[in-house]
């Protein structure tokens, strides 16, 4: 793994601290079972985002396309 700082000058502690954030995460992806179902948040669900249904066009339509439902 090559970690190369791109701008900035970390201090040698700031350094050995994202490492080490670095490496417990990847520690923790390479011991989860390869099978294992990834559980998202439900803010990153799609369905929360996508809308159900579209505004009508009509007599106030122009209203309803920027506030949500």
């Amino acid at each position: 793994m090559v970690i190369k700082v791109v701008k900035g000058n970390p201090t040698p502690e700031e350094l050995a601290a994202a490492l080490a954030v670095v490496r417990a995460r990847a520690a923790a992806l390479a011991s989860a079972p390869s099978g294992a179902e990834q559980v998202t948040d439900a803010w990153a669900a799609p369905g929360r985002v996508a809308r159900r249904t579209l505004p009508r066009p009509g007599p106030g339509a122009w209203g309803r396309t920027y506030w949500p439902a």
